[in-house]
């Protein structure tokens, strides 16, 4: 067995309790062996036979050094728009409505796939520095984005955004046709790593005629669906005006509400509609810096917790955030949490770890998220030493309020090292930001020229 083993450091346990502990990684099957503590007269965990201690243990293939670190599952960045890194405070401090028809869509109009590829490069970069393994990607030219995860050792679930609005029905169409090609075509690239999704853009920028002929086909071939739902109330008054219903009791009658799916945002959500999700079995994406930058509102995330929604994390376009540090998110789905339910004991640290990692892989339906024997190996290593992570009374409170994605020390997806003390090992980082300011240059002076 080719082995990696992650030594001496401190390991988050499903239970989120933390224990002295290696970790034995099989890098050829991508999955946990053995998670063994060092404490507990060498016995290994999870396995049920008798272990060694770390020290007498054989070496491994390959060894990281966790000590003075806390190693937890690699993080999920559960909804975003990655190759928006290049529109990073290009358009900044508006309402979501004119935000996307004033500044986003005519900058995304001027896109070339060599510039989301570009874009995609430096934001998986900049999710391998701050610890994050999985994540989703609604944007364009995703066989290009597919490219980037497989090169990056990365895992995701992408899918080609549809937005009818504006577009006559050949192009609209084409649009719903396009994503749903994607998603058959792409699903199971890098190895597996990459799955896919039917992602229209939300349930009022794609008209109903065409959302119902994509949802039909995504059922009929097993593909799940992502979307953008209840972000704002513009994106529920419509609906109800002109439907007189909800947008979840909406997403229901088309069909697209289902144990597989996954809706960001869930701002605006009413009493029913939670019930609705938690019957459905359908995850939220709770992206709260977005949500606050936007003045989209604060979710509901303590009723979603309490009626059992699976709620993920996501950071939403580097556009709207303007980072992809799933750290930040923690923490602000903390503070916002608290807020919205008006007490300061909701969405607790553990609530917001949970969702930022086996709440992710839930969401989206990829491994990891879980740090045990036979759990996929995506592991991030957090060091400790730090003046801002000193003194350690609680780690799991200093993930979610103290931690940041800088302190992340190695980072490994299915097996391999992506981060080793800090070194980036499968892209060229400054290859990658030197493409991605150039790309992002050009972009900008070709949205002027077409203004």
């Amino acid at each position: 067995m080719n082995t990696l083993r992650v030594a001496g450091g401190q390991v988050l346990r499903p239970d989120s309790h933390v224990t002295e502990s290696d970790v034995l990684v099989d890098r050829d099957a991508g999955t946990i062996v053995a998670v063994g503590d060092d404490t507990a007269a060498g016995r290994t965990e999870g396995d049920g036979e008798a272990g060694t201690s770390a020290d007498e243990r054989p070496d491994a293939d390959e060894v990281l050094d966790a000590d003075g670190s806390l190693v937890i599952p690699g993080l999920v960045n559960a909804h975003t728009h990655v190759a928006m890194t290049l529109l990073r405070g290009y358009a900044d401090d508006k309402p979501l409505d004119p935000w996307l028809r004033e500044d986003i869509w005519p900058a995304e109009a001027e896109l070339t796939p060599d510039d989301i590829e570009a874009g995609a490069e430096l934001g998986a970069l900049e999710m391998i520095r701050s610890g994050t393994t999985a994540f989703a990607d609604m944007y364009f030219a995703m066989d290009r984005v597919a490219g980037v995860v497989d090169r990056a050792g990365l895992r995701a679930r992408l899918g080609h955004g549809v937005v009818t609005v504006g577009k006559d029905d050949a192009d609209a169409r084409a649009d719903i046709e396009e994503s749903l090609a994607i998603a058959t075509e792409l699903d199971g690239a890098a190895e597996g790593r990459v799955r896919t999704a039917f992602m229209p853009h939300s349930l009022t920028t794609v008209g109903e005629e065409f959302l119902r002929e994509g949802v039909a086909a995504a059922r009929e071939s097993g593909v799940p669906i992502h979307l953008h739902a209840n972000e704002t109330t513009d994106e529920v008054d419509p609906i109800v005006d002109k439907r007189g219903e909800r947008p979840i009791a909406y997403a229901a009658a088309i069909d697209a509400l289902g144990p597989d799916d996954f809706f960001a945002h869930g701002v605006h959500l009413d009493a029913s509609e939670v019930d609705r999700l938690a019957d459905a079995g359908t995850a939220i994406v709770h992206c709260p810096a977005s949500n606050m930058k936007l003045a989209s509102g604060m979710a509901p995330v303590e009723r979603l917790r309490e009626a059992g929604v699976t709620v993920a994390l996501g950071t939403d376009g580097a556009a709207s955030n303007n980072d992809l540090d799933v750290f930040d998110e923690m923490r602000d789905a903390a503070m916002l949490g608290k807020l919205a339910a008006d007490d300061a004991a909701a969405v607790p640290a553990e609530a917001v770890v949970e969702m930022a990692t086996a709440g992710g892989s839930e969401a989206l339906g990829l491994p990891g998220g879980r740090i045990e024997p036979g759990a996929a190996a995506d592991l991030a290593v957090v060091d400790l030493d730090a003046p801002h992570l000193t003194p350690v009374h609680d780690p799991v409170s200093h993930l979610a309020y103290a931690a940041r994605g800088s302190d992340v020390r190695h980072t490994v997806c299915d097996g391999t090292v992506l981060m080793r003390d800090r070194e980036v090992l499968t892209l060229d980082a400054d290859a990658v930001q030197e493409r991605a300011a150039a790309a992002a240059s050009d972009l900008v002076d070709r949205v002027g020229d077409a203004a």
